[in-house]
C-alpha cells in the first residue's frame, strides 16, 4: 500500500483534526499517485517510527506550475497558508532549497476512509 508521509508535527495536528485534505508535493507526482487509490496517511519522522492518522482515497491529482495554484487548493494543504509567495516560502523551507513559482508541484486532494458506523456518528455530530 502506498503512504502520504508528512514529517511536520503542526501537519499531524491539521490532519487529526481533519483541516487537511490535499498535500502540495513537489514535482510531478502523478505518475505514483492515481485517483482512487487507497493510501495510508503517516505522521513521523524520517527514517523513524510513523503514526498511522487514517486510511484515505485518493479523490485527484493535478500537475501544475505553483503560480496556478489557487487560494482554496493552498488552503486545503495548510489552512494557515492563502497565497503563492506563501507556500512558496513553505516549500522552500520543507525541501530545504529554492523554490521559485515556476517549479512544477503536483496538488493530490484525498478523503478519509471511515467504517459505516464512524461516518453515522460524525455526520450526526456525534
Amino acid at each position: 500500500m502506498y503512504a502520504l508521509n508528512f514529517y511536520s508535527p503542526v501537519v499531524g495536528d491539521q490532519l487529526r483534526t481533519r483541516r487537511k485534505t490535499a498535500t502540495i508535493r513537489l514535482g510531478d507526482k502523478a505518475g505514483k499517485y492515481k485517483k482512487g487509490m487507497v493510501v495510508q496517511v503517516l505522521v513521523g519522522m524520517r527514517f523513524g517510527p510513523r503514526e498511522k492518522i487514517f486510511e484515505a482515497v485518493i479523490d485527484k491529482v493535478e500537475v501544475k506550475s505553483l503560480e496556478e495554484l489557487s487560494p482554496r487548493e493552498i488552503e486545503h494543504d495548510n489552512p494557515e497558508i492563502r497565497r503563492p509567495e506563501e507556500m512558496l516560502t513553505f516549500l522552500s523551507q520543507l525541501y530545504n532549497r529554492e523554490v521559485s513559482p515556476t517549479d512544477t508541484v503536483t496538488v493530490i486532494h484525498f478523503s478519509e476512509i471511515m467504517t459505516p458506523h464512524v461516518l453515522e456518528k460524525r455526520l450526526l455530530g456525534g
